[in-house]
């Protein structure tokens, strides 16, 4: 690795002082290592609790079929629906933390792109649970596959929006796991290396030989860049693929153009809000803080004000393109949402997704922690909102006033989401329990040039303009884990 140095003035990517590569590793190997702590066994308890409520609402639906959802004969594509696209969305930021910050060589994304990944893999399966669900006959979800002809006549009708779904999901997903499981393999190699007995055996095999020989490493930075330029343009496909659902249909509210990059900035938005959520929660619980610094948080928030704007000026230009084509019935879909009776679904939406957001304009609500997590909860609630407003004020009133109907949901439609949830989080808790949820290796190459340390040594040295170093000690008041009595004696 070659040696250098970053500019005093950039904001460290780790803190704490005397940080050595060994206690990187005991840091991040705490968590897998001991035994949980009293704060993970009462997440793991809600969380398995949600876990099971959608075990038992999807067994409900596979019994008695989709009538038990409050579809009606106006309104077929509903929570299911709306649930299965928010899902796929929130599995957007690993993609593109993992990927696309990877090509363009951004070494903030070293702390947090393993909790994003994992993140993905857990969104993705949650939102291909909603795809068999809304089959009606999940057992015939096989013939969604394009089967070899030896099963007879090709099943797969190629013009069906759900196949569209299959392929775009199975191939996120295949390729989001190889690249997730690739970057594991040094840092399950280094749990096999310290661990004994059965976990030793279990690990040995997971790390698939991993010796960390100068080939290997050599190997591995290939793959990971080969599946970073595979992934890229899934993080634009995939939603691209999933708005063509809408997109292609006639329906007024969803034949339109723009759908394919206003999905996609959209996914994005509500992806890097979850991260959010989990790893302002994961830092504090695990004790990551010097990982997982400020400069990650602010910077996660300015891709959400960034993209927050981008879906704002969707919603603008939808309507705008409402007004422009004359069409009565793409003016009134859109009239509906403001006077409708889901009015308020719109109100959330708009109020969440844009007015909320901009708050993120401000440096001090960028690197306040609570206010941060906060509003990346109502920014993935204000985007749930969104699918809901698109989906159902789209249907429910359609050409023929006699037809209009509205959509209530059932203890199912609602056990199905909330279960989904506590499906997700249970995965991601058994993640941290058995994984490192930071990327060791990666966050060990930045640690002689990009930490707190490093650039104390630079000060020490004394050759640095004197108003880059004070420049650089003034923007260290916001790290909530900087000892700055520590600037105090230089």
């Amino acid at each position: 690795m070659a040696s250098h140095s970053e500019s005093i003035i950039r904001e460290p990517l780790i803190t704490g002082k005397n940080i050595t590569y060994g206690q990187i590793t005991d840091d991040v190997l705490r968590p897998v290592e001991n035994m949980p702590g009293k704060a993970w066994w009462i997440g793991f308890s809600v969380a398995s609790l949600g876990a099971l409520l959608w075990v038992v609402s999807i067994s409900y639906t596979f019994w008695f079929g989709i009538g038990a959802w409050g579809l009606n004969k106006t309104v077929g594509w509903a929570w299911d629906i709306t649930g299965f696209v928010w899902w796929v969305g929130i599995g957007h930021a690993g993609t593109l933390i993992s990927a696309v910050l990877l090509l363009f060589r951004q070494n903030w994304r070293n702390s947090i792109n393993r909790s994003a990944e994992a993140m993905t893999i857990f969104a993705v399966i949650c939102a291909a649970t909603y795809i068999g669900a809304h089959m009606g006959r999940p057992w015939m979800a096989v013939y969604s596959l394009p089967l070899p002809n030896q099963y007879g006549s090709l099943w797969v009708n190629f013009n069906s929006p759900l196949i569209w779904d299959v392929f775009a999901i199975s191939t996120y997903f295949s390729v989001s796991l190889v690249f997730w499981y690739t970057g594991l393999l040094p840092d399950i190699a280094t749990i096999r290396d310290r661990a004994t007995g059965l976990r030793r055996r279990i690990y040995s095999v997971l790390s698939f030989g991993w010796t960390g020989s100068v080939k290997t490493w050599q190997r591995f930075e290939t793959v990971s860049l080969i599946l970073a330029g595979v992934s890229t343009p899934l993080v634009l496909s995939v939603h691209t693929i999933v708005s063509m659902d809408f997109a292609t249909s006639l329906e007024p509210g969803w034949h339109t153009t723009i759908f394919p990059p206003y999905f996609v900035a959209g996914a994005i938005f509500s992806g890097f809000a979850m991260v959010q959520t989990l790893l302002l929660v994961t830092r504090k619980v695990l004790g990551l803080e010097n990982y997982i610094t400020m400069f990650h948080i602010e910077s996660m928030n300015k891709i959400i004000l960034v993209t927050g704007s981008v879906v704002g000026v969707a919603y603008i230009t939808e309507f705008f393109i409402a007004y422009y084509s004359g069409g009565e019935y793409e003016q009134y879909t859109f009239l509906n949402r403001f006077i409708g009776p889901y009015w308020w679904a719109a109100c959330m939406m708009y109020g969440c997704n844009v007015l909320m957001t901009q708050m993120m304009w401000s440096k001090k609500v960028r690197t306040n922690i609570p206010i941060s997590w906060v509003l990346s909860i109502i920014v993935n609630i204000g985007m749930w909102f969104e699918r809901f407003v698109i989906i159902v004020t789209s249907l429910h009133r359609d050409y023929i006033p006699s037809s209009w109907a509205m959509f209530y949901p059932t203890w199912v439609d609602v056990g199905v989401f909330i279960g989904s949830i506590g499906l997700f989080f249970t995965m991601f808790l058994l993640f941290i329990r058995v994984l490192p949820s930071v990327a060791m290796a990666e966050v060990k190459l930045i640690l002689k040039s990009a930490s707190e340390q490093a650039k104390k040594k630079l000060i020490d040295d004394g050759h640095l303009d004197p108003a880059h170093v004070d420049f650089y000690k003034d923007n260290l008041i916001k790290f909530d884990s900087v000892e700055h009595s520590d600037y105090e004696k230089v």
